[in-house]
């Protein structure tokens, strides 16, 4: 398959997970595309254009895959269970099945951040996975979490969002270039959610 094909294919993806996170029943469905998905793809393709090796239609997949479990509402899956589920629909939309093989398997590392250094995995999960945590630092993000999940207590919210932050730039953001453009913004957001350094007058000094 060329890669026009392919980057059709992708344009079919696009339009299939967007009218996904549409749907009422998924719990972001107000924004999700516009103030996270869009991003992570901004993000991405500015980040293909500096790695010239990169497969540039696969990273787009991982883009619009990486949070298709959740969009889907499927809950606590295995890998293989979330796998099968991407291997049916970008089998559907019509991937060969090379790209989606690699795909699956580019989704698992990236799922598997926890446990095992990304800095180690394929250029496109680099790639993926940066531009993924470098979107929840972009825009609206963590004030949305704030609105969505009211109900918890303030020192809740702040803490979750501390351990979300952490992961993000300690599990996820691998490429270095991502993390000097977003260190400014991470110090930023890991302040408003209650680690407040002690000298403020002197901390960009």
């Amino acid at each position: 398959m060329s890669d026009a094909a392919e980057a059709e294919l992708v344009n079919t993806l696009r339009s299939h997970v967007t009218e996904l996170a549409r749907n009422p029943g998924f719990l972001h469905h107000q924004w999700y595309v516009e103030h996270h998905l869009e991003i992570v793809e901004r993000i991405a393709l500015e980040l293909c254009d500096l790695h010239a090796e990169a497969d540039r239609n696969l990273a787009l997949i991982l883009v619009w895959i990486h949070d298709y479990g959740k969009i889907l509402n499927l809950g606590p899956q295995s890998d293989a269970a979330l796998g099968l589920k991407v291997k049916e629909g970008l089998l559907a939309i019509g991937f060969s099945e090379a790209t989606v093989i690699k795909a699956v398997e580019y989704l698992e590392m990236f799922e598997r951040k926890m446990e095992i250094d990304l800095r180690d995995a394929p250029v496109e999960v680099r790639i993926a996975s940066s531009a993924d945590a470098a979107a929840h630092l972009t825009g609206p993000f963590f004030p949305i979490y704030w609105k969505e999940y009211s109900h918890k207590s303030i020192p809740e919210l702040m803490a979750d969002n501390r351990k979300k932050l952490k992961k993000d730039w300690e599990r996820k953001i691998v490429l270095p270039e991502v993390r000097r453009a977003f260190e400014q913004r991470y110090r930023l957001l890991l302040e408003q959610a209650g680690e407040i350094p002690e000298a403020l007058l002197t901390q960009n000094q």
